[in-house]
């Protein structure tokens, strides 16, 4: 009886052994690997320069950090976002410590944000311009894993720091086999700096472009380390119409177009109660254009009144131009109905004009961002009443004309009942 209980006991152990040889790993049982974060580095020049005042009426620096806090609230959750400066903590004349001037602001992992804007609000225009170092520290701080990597460059001026060449620091990152794309953005319309920014962006994959006002610096960053969260995230083509009735109906996504010169182009966006519009576009100037140009996007509703628009204007040889909006809707008062979504119309424009020369076919490239998130709890601050804050405007003008026009009937009938009486 002994032999047979402990020969039971052996057959059950080898069982349960074989089960678990054969049983799916513990990383398996969970389902499959779950996706690397992707991660962002932003590398912000933090130079003397940074405190010239020529971004609507305040100083780069302003405009950047203003920029950077929108940034933060609006990155992915799934993102690992780190913050690196360039010139922010030396002062002085000696070009060797300058160009050493290079600092980790903010470590690439999860997002504080709170912690992340208040590093951010220390900053102060200090030093030097040492772009090629800080590329080599911020593809060091993204080092380890299989994410997918990019580094964002905001920069107002060319590299300080020669023969540390940052276009050759660019080449060979690239040559690591890394697949590290880094963005450059430039803050002054130059053409030697245009040319610097370009070569850095080109020899990763990256992009350049060149922002002069402060929501469009948002919009660019905030674009990019949305791309980074969806690196392979493919643009739909899609062809806008000439109104609205006609417009192709957008969801969520990254939308390719072709617009003319001066031309309008149409898009619909059914948006829920509760849900916020957040949409950008971008238009790239792929030839020869004129001087002053500029782009439009409006957000109106199938009557034909506008709720919010954004708009961006260059005078000088930009590659891309882009501008936003957003469109909160309140949440739904009454839960027990299905909520009806309301139909958006996305109207973009340009202004764009080049000379009898320039072939005005195909049309310039443009790019649409089209998201749909949770509404703020006080959407109604933003637009959700059509005209925004306008709203308080137009009321205090009828407030104040009301008022007017009875004071001066008054006055009217007094000076009258005076004539008569005299």
């Amino acid at each position: 009886m002994i032999i047979s209980k402990r020969l039971a006991a052996g057959v059950c152990a080898l069982l349960a052994a074989l089960a678990v040889g054969f049983s799916p790993t513990g990383a398996a049982a969970d389902g499959p690997d779950a996706k690397p974060s992707p991660k962002v580095d932003l590398v912000l020049d933090v130079s003397g320069s940074m405190r010239t005042r020529d971004i609507d009426g305040q100083s780069r620096m302003t405009a950047a950090k203003q920029a950077f806090n929108e940034v933060l609230d609006a990155v992915p959750s799934d993102v690992q976002l780190g913050i690196r400066t360039l010139g922010a903590d030396y002062p002085g004349n000696d070009r060797k410590t300058g160009c050493k001037d290079t600092a980790q602001l903010y470590p690439v992992g999860p997002l504080d944000r709170t912690e992340a804007k208040t590093a951010v609000a220390t900053l102060a225009p200090t030093g030097w311009t040492p772009i090629g170092p800080a590329l080599l520290k911020a593809a060091d701080d993204l080092k380890g894993g299989d994410a997918t990597r990019r580094i964002v460059l905001i920069t107002d001026g060319e590299d300080t720091c020669a023969p540390l060449d940052p276009c050759e620091v660019a080449r060979s990152i690239a040559a690591q086999g890394t697949h590290l794309v880094v963005d450059t953005l430039g803050l002054v319309p130059d053409a030697k700096i245009r040319k610097q920014l370009t070569c850095i962006a080109e020899a990763t994959g990256g992009t350049y472009s060149s922002v002069q006002h402060t929501d469009e610096l948002t919009g660019r960053v905030t674009q990019l380390v949305d791309r980074a969260a969806d690196p392979v995230a493919v643009p739909v083509a899609t062809a806008g119409a000439a109104q609205c009735t006609d417009a192709p109906q957008l969801k969520a996504g990254l939308y390719t177009d072709r617009e003319k010169f001066s031309e309008h182009r149409w898009y619909r966006v059914d948006v829920l109660p509760g849900q916020e519009l957040r949409a950008s576009v971008s238009v790239a100037a792929d030839r020869a254009v004129g001087p002053d140009y500029g782009v439009l996007l409006r957000a109106v509703t199938l009557s034909g009144r506008e709720i919010v628009r954004g708009e961006q204007s260059g005078t000088g040889r930009t590659d891309v131009i882009s501008s936003g909006l957003r469109y909160p809707k309140a949440p739904q008062d009454d839960d027990d109905t299905e909520p009806k979504p309301e139909t958006v119309c996305l109207q973009v424009s340009n202004s764009f004009s080049a000379a009898a020369s320039v072939k005005t076919t195909p049309g310039l490239p443009v790019e649409l961002t089209v998201d749909l998130v949770k509404s703020p709890d006080a959407a109604s601050d933003v637009a959700a009443f059509g005209l925004g804050r306008g709203w308080w405007l137009l009321g205090a003008l009828v407030l104040t004309g009301f008022v007017a026009g009875v004071l001066w009937g008054w006055i009217s009938r007094w000076r009258v009942a005076v004539w008569r009486s005299n």
